[in-house]
């Protein structure tokens, strides 16, 4: 079973992405929308690419 702190240390990560790109979305006409769902989208993508990288490490 998944521990409570690294479900905490994946989901903090992930929410927050989803919340950039939430509002990247809603300001996607402006530079700062466009660079907050790149950011947002960078988030998610590296706790993917992290949590790939330790289960192939194990």
């Amino acid at each position: 079973m998944i521990s409570l702190s690294s479900f905490h240390a994946m989901l903090i990560p992930i929410l927050s992405g989803m919340i950039m790109l939430a509002i990247g979305f809603n300001f996607r006409d402006k530079n700062a929308g466009v660079f907050a769902m790149w950011v947002g989208m960078l988030m998610i993508l590296a706790t993917v690419i992290y949590k790939i990288l330790a289960k192939l490490n194990e």
